[in-house]
């Protein structure tokens, strides 16, 4: 982990593109990201959002530029020490859950980083515990809703200890009751952790709910990163990402509220505006 204020993830001047004939994926990539954020990348199809969060653990590496995690290139890593730090779930569980007990898979990553029975058994039901599927250890993966998989694949990581989780999409498919347990779930390991938790997503009230910080994205470059209620307020550089603001903000637009006060990017930053008008 790093110390002293050193940044926990860097980014300094990376780009990327998968060989020399194709354009570049990302470009001019150069930000931080310090242990304990809660951060969203949000950006459209192709922003390169996904591609950005893959070099994070070294699945890609830069076509130029550096990453570094905890001072150290993130391809320097032996694939145990970068299991130990990063997990990734991907957008769709089912891509990564493969055992034939929602216990087994959970249990296979303590036991891949060489963990004794006893530390695979604490972490593997302080896991299941954390994402309230304790009483499905038994069941068969195929057996579980889409909420309940999205939750298996978070524990699966969770049980390994990393220090930081990158999701992609978490919300995808889920109903509202889905969106608020894996929602609720990440924003409370962040708090009482202090891991890291980094979010891929299209889902801007989500964003707005729950992210501390928030990273715009557009054909391959950073066009903001700062507070979640400053970034979803920015009228002109969401139109040229082409995301919308929250519903809510343009609402407090079209009311003329904004300005003047505190964001207004959730229902009760409208309220509260409102109601100060009056």
């Amino acid at each position: 982990m790093a110390t002293d204020g050193a940044p926990h993830i860097a980014f300094e001047q990376v780009a990327f593109r998968y060989d020399r004939t194709s354009p570049f994926v990302i470009r001019d990539v150069n930000l931080t990201i310090q242990a304990g954020d809660f951060v969203a990348l949000i950006g459209q199809n192709g922003a390169g959002k996904t591609t950005l969060a893959k070099h994070i653990n070294a699945i890609l590496k830069p076509t130029s530029g550096r990453v570094l995690v905890d001072g150290r290139e993130s391809h320097a890593y032996k694939r145990l020490e970068m299991a130990r730090l990063i997990g990734y779930c991907y957008q769709n569980p089912d891509h990564q859950i493969f055992s034939q007990t929602v216990e087994a898979e959970v249990e296979y990553g303590p036991k891949a980083l060489g963990n004794s029975p006893e530390k695979v058994k604490e972490q593997t039901d302080a896991a299941l515990e954390l994402v309230e599927l304790t009483h499905r250890r038994k069941v068969h993966p195929s057996m579980l809703g889409r909420g309940e998989r999205q939750r298996l694949a978070v524990a699966s990581i969770l049980a390994m200890g990393v220090s930081t989780l990158v999701v992609d999409e978490p919300t995808t498919g889920l109903d509202y009751t889905g969106v608020t347990r894996i929602m609720d779930l990440l924003a409370s390991w962040s708090r009482q952790f202090k891991t890291t938790i980094i979010i891929i997503t299209h889902d801007i009230p989500v964003v707005a709910d729950y992210v501390d910080r928030t990273i715009l994205m557009a054909e391959g470059q950073v066009l903001l990163d700062g507070p979640t209620p400053e970034v979803l307020q920015s009228f002109d550089p969401l139109a040229r990402a082409a995301v919308r603001p929250p519903q809510v903000t343009r609402v407090a637009r079209a009311l003329d509220l904004l300005g003047g006060g505190p964001p207004i990017v959730r229902v009760p930053d409208l309220a509260w505006a409102l109601m100060q008008r009056h």
